[in-house]
């Protein structure tokens, strides 16, 4: 067991559930064991820990490789699952990283805007998760978070205690695509990899906040 892993998210919930209010719904539709892909938008800094340390699995994030520079940091971040890529996370060795992991029966965020939102709206994805996603075979399930655009947001310097909600889509099957990438030409591959990465992001659009019962308590 990862006890710095397991420690860091009891803090965060801690903390989340008592600044943020924090609620998150239908957290139970993660596969508990095998590879699956996260797919959320991404409004803060507080996306990656607000979508996983609820999770009773560990999850891996993704960081910018600059951050592996400084011993101390890289040792933390790695206790964390973080998975060094480029700036934006579509270069080929942040892809090898993320589908190691995957084939390691492993569960990773990703967010397919590639950076966070500058005006709170969503934005469009970049091919290169839907890349990632017909090179795996693990399921997608879309996550929307809620609030946390308001709450801290490239706008401000400092967090302000407004309320937060993350919500879990329903698995999107893939198989037609992933067929399809294994013999069609290398343009049509390229429209693949961006119908992929759109579909994702109209189920996040789809996704609203609700009350269903969070049955992680």
């Amino acid at each position: 067991m990862n006890s710095v892993y397991f420690a860091t998210a009891i803090v965060c919930r801690a903390v989340f559930r008592l600044y943020f209010r924090w609620r998150v719904h239908n957290g139970e539709r993660v596969p508990r064991t095998g590879s699956a892909i996260l797919a959320s938008n991404h409004a803060s800094f507080l996306d990656p820990p607000m979508v996983g340390s609820k999770l009773p699995r560990m999850i891996n994030y993704l960081a910018r490789e600059s951050l592996f520079s400084n011993p101390i940091v890289s040792w933390y971040i790695r206790q964390l699952n973080a998975v060094p890529v480029d700036r934006d996370g579509g270069g080929a060795k942040g892809l090898r990283n993320i589908l190691q992991r995957l084939l390691q029966g492993e569960a990773i965020v990703v967010f397919p805007e590639g950076t966070r939102t500058p005006d709170g709206n969503l934005q469009r994805a970049h091919s290169g998760i839907g890349l990632t996603i017909l090179k795996s075979n693990a399921p997608v399930i879309p996550v929307r978070v809620f609030g946390t655009f308001e709450a801290f947001g490239r706008h401000l310097k400092i967090p302000r205690p407004l309320p937060v909600v993350v919500k879990f889509g329903m698995p999107i099957d893939f198989s037609d695509a992933r067929a399809e990438a294994q013999t069609c030409s290398k343009q049509r591959l390229k429209e693949l990899y961006q119908e992929v990465a759109d579909r994702i992001m109209a189920e996040i659009r789809r996704l609203e906040p609700c009350e269903d019962v969070d049955k992680f308590g």
